[in-house]
């Protein structure tokens, strides 16, 4: 059973969506803060997806997520905000997170949501080779890692998800939604601009100089290509 911590300081918020999750078969941790949010993470290092909320009493749901992704790559991410404008959405995806899912949300969007989230923490499965060479760049799909010139690129599953589907097509143009699609998965819900705020995140991690991309290249009005 998938463990999801939920970290909301509504109480009523947080009754609502940890029934629901547990309906769904999700064993569900409760945090009021993002202290205890910690706490729970690193009390219990086999959690699978973090919903957190931003607006919080002491840390924040953005600090909460840059700690936990200090500490790990691995466990998926998913903002819960009831706010609108564009900039929150970013700076969560750039702090790390996977998704945002904004208030007020449906229980099917939600579930549909942290599912895909969970598909991408599982293993890669049929691949014929467990390694991929393009450039500077070697992808072990056993052990989801990514080195560049033999040194390591950490990753979160959202970024090697991208990685793994720019390197096994290169030289092909790829359109956002297809990303979208391969990536988050085909029910998903939300926008288009979860890919470029990701791509975004990713060039910084790979590119020598992000506003200059030799690697991820841009095909303007379309969507990315792997350029080398």
């Amino acid at each position: 059973m998938r463990k999801i911590l939920v970290l909301e300081d509504n109480e009523s918020i947080r009754g609502f969506v940890v029934i629901n999750l547990q309906r769904a078969g999700y064993e569900v941790l409760e945090a009021e803060t993002g202290e205890q949010a910690l706490e729970i993470v690193e009390a219990t290092p086999d959690i699978s997806v973090a919903l957190l909320d931003l607006m919080l009493p002491g840390i924040d749901g953005f600090e909460v997520c840059r700690r936990i992704r200090a500490n790990n790559r691995n466990i998926g991410i998913i903002m819960l905000t009831a706010r609108t404008q564009e900039t929150d959405k970013v700076t969560g995806l750039m702090t790390g997170a996977d998704d945002y899912v904004t208030k007020p949300f449906s229980t099917t969007e939600l579930i549909a949501r942290i599912d895909a989230v969970c598909r991408r923490v599982g293993t890669d499965e049929g691949n014929s080779a467990n390694e991929l060479h393009r450039g500077p760049f070697l992808l072990n799909m056993q052990t989801r890692a990514l080195s560049k010139a033999g040194i390591r690129v950490k990753l979160t599953q959202v970024e090697y998800a991208i990685m793994k589907l720019f390197m096994e097509n290169p030289d092909r143009a790829l359109s956002r939604e297809e990303i979208l699609s391969s990536v988050w998965g085909r029910d998903y819900f939300g926008e288009l601009k979860i890919v470029d705020v990701n791509v975004r995140r990713l060039r910084m991690k790979i590119e020598d100089d992000p506003r200059e991309p030799e690697f991820i290249t841009t095909v303007w009005g379309y969507g990315y290509k792997w350029g080398k």
